[in-house]
């Protein structure tokens, strides 16, 4: 059955909508919506870094993550961040 099913094409004839927005839950402590937020940002910016051809870690210097997220319209990332989006380029080989 699974050879079937990789042989079937699928078409996207739709353009890409962002699934609708869904408000945190409340009572956590601070740290944690940072955290949260910036996992949400540096996977973000590790999809656009693979869709712009960057797949090791080394090839994602803090400027090759700040250029792309101007580029996509994210606020530039802080040293932290580039971090953990090297970290997701290297797990996710």
């Amino acid at each position: 059955m699974n050879a079937i099913a990789a042989q079937r094409k699928t078409f996207i004839t739709e353009p890409y909508v962002p699934l609708e927005k869904k408000r945190l839950p409340a009572g956590r402590p601070r740290r944690w919506y940072i955290a949260h937020n910036r996992r949400l940002k540096a996977m973000r910016l590790t999809i656009a870094l693979l869709d712009s051809g960057v797949y090791l870690p080394n090839q994602a210097t803090n400027d090759t993550i700040r250029r792309t997220a101007e580029k996509i319209d994210l606020r530039a990332p802080s040293d932290a961040t580039c971090r953990l989006v090297r970290t997701l380029l290297r797990y996710s080989r």
